[in-house]
């Protein structure tokens, strides 16, 4: 079945060109769109989207509060920053407000496409421009997370580590010598044992209870 996504903007042009891209893909389907972050909480209740392309600047309930209602119940559905503002405080709000990927509205068709995909499979997608931005604002900020790390065996912690190096599944097994297979089963254990629902999650507790730590 076609990844069902609700894109949401509160400029008519803007949508229009979002979902006109997402709905070429065969395996990709626009169900539905909202110009503000209410009429996205109620139409996600209705229609059961699982990615919603999420604007952060709009008019009443902006993007990030819509982020936290619609990630605080669950799993689903998953949400796709987009905005036009590179700025730290976007970033780091909006995946503290459950977002799982962050994307630059700049960004090529393909880059989209891609990050829906991702995300839709549960991975977590950064612009990457972000992922430098994100760590200088956990180095600003004092730890929030709860996390355990006392939890995780040392092998956990070398691949949390390397997941918040920004590497993936097939990279982290290259590095550890390890099969992808074990990979994706130390990724899930450390996620459980973190209560973290994806890997961005698990990066911030990662910079947050300082088990890595920004270069310079």
């Amino acid at each position: 079945m076609p990844v069902r996504v609700l894109v949401v903007d509160d400029q008519t042009v803007v949508r229009a060109g979002f979902a006109a891209i997402v709905d070429a893909e065969p395996d990709l389907t626009v169900v539905g769109q909202a110009g503000d972050g209410a009429a996205a909480v109620t139409l996600a209740a209705e229609l059961d989207p699982d990615v919603v392309l999420m604007d952060i600047r709009m008019p009443g309930l902006d993007g990030l509060s819509a982020t936290r209602l619609l990630t605080a119940t669950g799993d689903r559905p998953r949400v796709l920053v987009l905005t036009t503002f590179d700025l730290d405080e976007y970033v780091y709000e909006a995946l503290r407000s459950g977002a799982s990927g962050f994307l630059l509205k700049d960004a090529q068709a393909e880059d989209l496409l891609t990050a829906i995909r991702v995300i839709a499979a549960g991975e977590s997608m950064l612009a990457p421009t972000v992922t430098r931005r994100l760590i200088q604002a956990f180095a600003a900020g004092a730890p929030t997370q709860t996390g355990d790390l006392s939890k995780l065996t040392p092998r956990e912690r070398e691949v949390l580590t390397l997941i918040a190096a920004g590497l993936t599944n097939a990279e982290i097994a290259d590095r550890l010598m390890i099969t992808i297979g074990t990979t994706k089963t130390h990724v899930n254990a450390l996620l459980t044992k973190l209560g973290a629902r994806d890997r961005v999650q698990a990066t911030i507790i990662a910079y947050d209870l300082g088990l890595v730590r920004p270069r310079g």
